[in-house]
Formats: structure tokens, C-alpha cells, sequence
């Protein structure tokens, strides 16, 4: 089989196959025993019907062709695409041009492909990320939550401010006068915003004995008049930071060895915190790159379906109702909807503009990383290497599975390029982002699913994987079909 293929109008691609008779012959061999098997003929057994007969029945031998054409015809342009490394992403027009009667057969096939897009000003990207570094302010805050643990409340004789406890009468009636709310001695913390703001900011500055009355509306509720009587004011006495403190509140022995641990688990925590925002970070750049004239529709609406797949997955997996979602976010189901087009617009831009990058540095994915790709993929599907790539190949998409490793890589070599700063406008050191076992937290072989990067697609409607996937790619690949039947 040859195929050529050559740009037409807008975004289109002409595939132009020829397939060698020999070719059509095993094709129509292969019917013949298919319709063989399956047509019941008085007189012949199951697979034993001949095929002048099998002609017959069908309305004669140009008839059968026909029907054999159909079915092999995906599978002559899934080779073709594979062959002639193009990037579909939408079903093809396809029209026989030779060879629907007799001889070889020649077809074209035109499809939109994906566009390929130049983002300029990619290598001098500028991110912002927390800073990795810790403070002794951050480590102190992280003593006094552990001096407050064992805070004593003492009562003082004045007006209370926010970090106070207050022992309160509270009392509220709704319109129709009827009581709702009634507590009496109730321990509440000033500033702590765990009933009405408004309580808050009449407990500021009120003194023992004094009567406070207003109104507010509970989230979800209805207006409540307000009378609320100050019993006590208490105040916190933390107790003081020693080495007697430290080992008896702590796993250590003095002061200084407390404050190191802390700062190390903060250090830690900062770094996980860092990576994850340099990463999302610079995806987030890169998309600004992007034009969205140059983001076809079709690839939105792919991703936007898939998006919409998953959530009802999850929903299912939880037994909850798309309804019963809508009305627990407070959302309708076209501002649903919306939100999902955004991002899953972003997610296609993410997509073009890593292949853009990949693509500008010439990154390639050599013979081995692709083998031991497969090698992976075939693992989380239960199957073996050799499957797994008919599969891909009769599906057409073997050339997707190295556009995710080049994606993973254009990922990759940005983390490695881009200039990191903190909130303050500070360079930060990428020595600063490794943990104390000298390597990255974060992990750089999922980046294609968190950017919306295409999933591999590696199946059809005849193209099962042997044993019989998810935040953020388009496709229906043999690992999301895996996570629907469970």
C-alpha cells in the first residue's frame, strides 16, 4: 500500500492511497470465510458455503467487493495515517477514486488535522512561585501553634479583642418572634468568624455585663434578631518557649533542636508546594502564548466531551446525580458547562504549544524510550508489548504515543528554562526546589494529563484492548475504557 498526503483548503490534509490488488484479494478471501461462517445456506455447513454462492446471495461479485471494501477501508486508512505520519483530528471524507469493480483500489481521504502553531517568546518565560525558603517568622508560627496547644485562658478585666474566649448568653428570634437560637454559656473565640461575622465585630471592644443586639443572616438562612449577654472575657497565656518546654511538649530535648526539625519539615513542604506551582505555573504562561483563533473548535468540543465523560463517571463511581451536584455547587448546567470549556480550552492550547515547543528544539523520542513506553502502557492494561502495538497501529495512533513523550519532554526542558522568581520578584534557585535526597519532588512523567495533552487513543470500533483513562486529555484510549468497566 503507498499513501501520499498533501495540504488542501484551511486546516485539511488529502491522504491519496493506493492499495495493491493482492492486497484487496486477502481482503476479500477474509470475507468470504467471515460471511461463510455466518450465512446460513440450505445444504452447506456453517464456513463450507462456496463463494459463488456467497455472490449470488449478495446480488453478485461487484456486490461482495463492495461489502469487503467497507469493512477493510478503515483499517487501509489507519495504515495510511500511520504511514504518512500525519496528526487527524477529526473522521475523514473518504472517497473510492479506482478498483470498486476489479483490480487495485485507490481512495482519498481528506481530514482536519492538528494545526501546528509557533509560540514565540516561549524560551524566556518568566514564573512566579512561592519561595522554597523558610522564615523564622513561618517556624515561629509553628512554635506558637504548639504553645497554644497548652494555652492557659485567664480571666482579665477589660474590653475583649480577637484571640479572646468570651462566655456568652446567645439568643435570636426570627420575623414572626419565635426563638431559633438559644445557648447560654457558651465559650466563644473573638475574631474566629464561626458564627456571624457580625457577632465578631460586636464582641470587639465589648466589656462583662454589657447586652448586645443586632441582626444577621446565617449562610442559607433567614434574618435573625440578635441578643447576645457578655459573661466573661478570658485571655490566652501561652506558656513560655524553654527547653524544659520543648522536651516536654516535643521528641526533643531543647529549643534550638524543635525550631531545626520544624524548619526542615517546612522546608519540605515549601519545595513540594514550589515545584507543583513552577510547573503549573509555566503551563499557565505557555497557554498565554497562544492565540485562540488559532485553537480549532473541534478539538475543544473532543475535550470538552471528554471532560463532561469523566465527571459523570465520578459522579456515578459516588452515586451521586449530575442534579444533586449542580444543586450542591450551587451552579447551573450551562455555567457548568462553561467553566468545563474553559479550561478545556486551555487544556488544547497547553497541548499545541508543548508539541510547538517539542517541535522548536527538535526534541525526539528515541527507539528505546519508546519501546519501554509501551512496555509501561502494556503493563497497566494487562497485556503484552505485541498487542498493544497492533492495537495502536491498527487504530492509527502509534504516532500519538510519541507525541505525548515529546510533549513530556517540551515539559520538561521549560521547567528546566524558565526564569523562577518569587511573589517579591526574587530569582529563585532551582538548587533550592531538590530535597535533601537530591531529586524533584514533583512528577514529570503525568505532565500530559495535567495539561490537557491528548490522550492516546489506541482503540476503534473493532480494536478491543486484550483485557479488556482521566484530569484533563481528550480520547478514548484503552486505559480510560479500562476505568468505565469497573
Amino acid at each position: 500500500m503507498r499513501a501520499t498526503a498533501e495540504p488542501v483548503e484551511g486546516n485539511k490534509v488529502k491522504l491519496s492511497v493506493e492499495v495493491e490488488e493482492t492486497e484487496v484479494d486477502k481482503v476479500l478471501d477474509e470475507a468470504v470465510r467471515t460471511l461463510s461462517r455466518q450465512v446460513r445456506v440450505p445444504g452447506f455447513r456453517p464456513g463450507k458455503v462456496p463463494r459463488r454462492v456467497l455472490e449470488a446471495r449478495m446480488g453478485g461479485a461487484v456486490a461482495l467487493r463492495t461489502e469487503a471494501l467497507r469493512e477493510a477501508l478503515p483499517d487501509f486508512y489507519a495504515r495510511a495515517v500511520v504511514d504518512s505520519e500525519i496528526d487527524p483530528i477529526t473522521s475523514p471524507e473518504i472517497d473510492i477514486t479506482g478498483g470498486e469493480e476489479s483490480g487495485p483500489v485507490s481512495f482519498d481521504a481528506v481530514v482536519e488535522v492538528r494545526p501546528v502553531i509557533s509560540v514565540p517568546g516561549y524560551a524566556g518565560l518568566q514564573v512566579t512561585v512561592p519561595s522554597p525558603l523558610v522564615t523564622e517568622a513561618e517556624v515561629d508560627a509553628q512554635v506558637d501553634r504548639l504553645r497554644d496547644q497548652e494555652a492557659e485562658l485567664v480571666v482579665v478585666d477589660r474590653p475583649a479583642i480577637d484571640g479572646d474566649h468570651v462566655t456568652i448568653d446567645v439568643h435570636g428570634t426570627d420575623a414572626s418572634g419565635t426563638e431559633v437560637v438559644g445557648v447560654d454559656d457558651f465559650v466563644y473565640e473573638v475574631g474566629s468568624a464561626s458564627v456571624v461575622p457580625e457577632l465578631d465585630a460586636e464582641l470587639r471592644g465589648a466589656t462583662v455585663g454589657r447586652v448586645l443586639a443586632f441582626s444577621a443572616t446565617p449562610p442559607g438562612g433567614q434574618e435573625i434578631a440578635f441578643r447576645v449577654l457578655v459573661k466573661e472575657v478570658q485571655e490566652k497565656h501561652l506558656p513560655e518557649v524553654t527547653d524544659d518546654w520543648a522536651a516536654e511538649n516535643s521528641d526533643f530535648e531543647t529549643v534550638e533542636a524543635l525550631r531545626a526539625d520544624l524548619s526542615t519539615r517546612i522546608g519540605r513542604m515549601k519545595v513540594v508546594q514550589t515545584q507543583l506551582a513552577r510547573r503549573d505555573n509555566t503551563v499557565g504562561a505557555l497557554v498565554e502564548l497562544v492565540d485562540d483563533e488559532v485553537v480549532p473548535d473541534v478539538l475543544v468540543d473532543q475535550e470538552l466531551g471528554e471532560r463532561v465523560h469523566d465527571l459523570g463517571h465520578r459522579l456515578e463511581q459516588q452515586r451521586i446525580t449530575l442534579e444533586q451536584f449542580l444543586t450542591v455547587t450551587g451552579r447551573g448546567e450551562e455555567d457548568l458547562l462553561e467553566e468545563i470549556r474553559v479550561d478545556a480550552r486551555r487544556a488544547v492550547k497547553a497541548d499545541l504549544a508543548l508539541r510547538a515547543v517539542a517541535e522548536a528544539e527538535d526534541l525526539q523520542v528515541s527507539p528505546e524510550e519508546f519501546e519501554a513506553e509501551l512496555a509501561a502502557m502494556a503493563e497497566r492494561m494487562s497485556t503484552t508489548v505485541e498487542a498493544l502495538r497492533h492495537q495502536l497501529d491498527h487504530a492509527g495512533r502509534t504516532g500519538a504515543v510519541r507525541s505525548e513523550q515529546r510533549k513530556a519532554k517540551a515539559l520538561t526542558w521549560l521547567l528546566d528554562h524558565v526564569e523562577l522568581v518569587d511573589e517579591n520578584g526574587t530569582p529563585v534557585s532551582r538548587e533550592d526546589l531538590e530535597t535533601d535526597q537530591g531529586v524533584e519532588g514533583e512528577a514529570t512523567d503525568d505532565t500530559t494529563g495535567e495539561v490537557g495533552a491528548e490522550a492516546v487513543t489506541a482503540t476503534s470500533e473493532d480494536a478491543e484492548p486484550a483485557d479488556d483513562q482521566s484530569d484533563g486529555v481528550s480520547g478514548s484510549g484503552p486505559e480510560r475504557e479500562n476505568e468505565d468497566e469497573e
